[in-house]
């Protein structure tokens, strides 16, 4: 079941994202988060942006949300999404349902585009994004550094 984010979800939510801290090159960031500055991440986006989590069986098995894409007010309807599922929970379609449903709230947000910015080889978000009608606008060659290794940014839009 797809629904609104609430404050109960922020220890799985928080959880999900630390695993891809640790053990992947998905984020750029480099040191966990903890509940709490989860909790005032997601206030803050949800004051603004849609923000939603996959639930079953009592479970969060992932998240999305959209977030500006920039600070300058022309930017206004643009806005870049995050997705992450819980490791146990990919390959399962779940990334495409969550997705859509963002997809959809964003068009009730008046939103005119979406940018979807993947850490370079990140082959199945990549997948994921074309399916959803993503293209490819831009390449960012070593612009983050984890694990001893530089990284590039690949992104993809969406105009609503």
């Amino acid at each position: 079941m797809i629904r609104k984010v609430r404050k109960e979800d922020t220890s799985a939510i928080t959880a999900i994202y630390n695993h891809y801290i640790a053990h992947t090159t998905i984020t750029f960031e480099l040191e966990p988060v903890s509940e709490e500055e989860m909790w005032t991440r997601i206030q803050h986006i949800n004051e603004k942006y849609p923000y939603f989590v996959y639930e079953t069986e009592g479970q969060i098995a992932g998240y999305c949300y959209v977030h500006g894409w920039k600070e300058k007010a022309a930017y206004n309807q643009s806005a870049e999404t995050t997705i992450y599922l819980a490791p146990s929970h990919t390959g399962k379609g779940i990334g495409k349902e969550l997705m859509l449903h963002l997809i959809e709230e964003c068009r009730r947000y008046e939103l005119h585009a979406l940018i979807a910015c993947i850490t370079e080889g990140n082959e199945a978000s990549y997948a994921l994004h074309e399916k959803l009608g993503f293209e490819k606008v831009s390449y960012f060659r070593e612009v983050g550094r984890k694990f001893g290794k530089w990284l590039g940014i690949v992104d993809y839009e969406l105009i609503l």
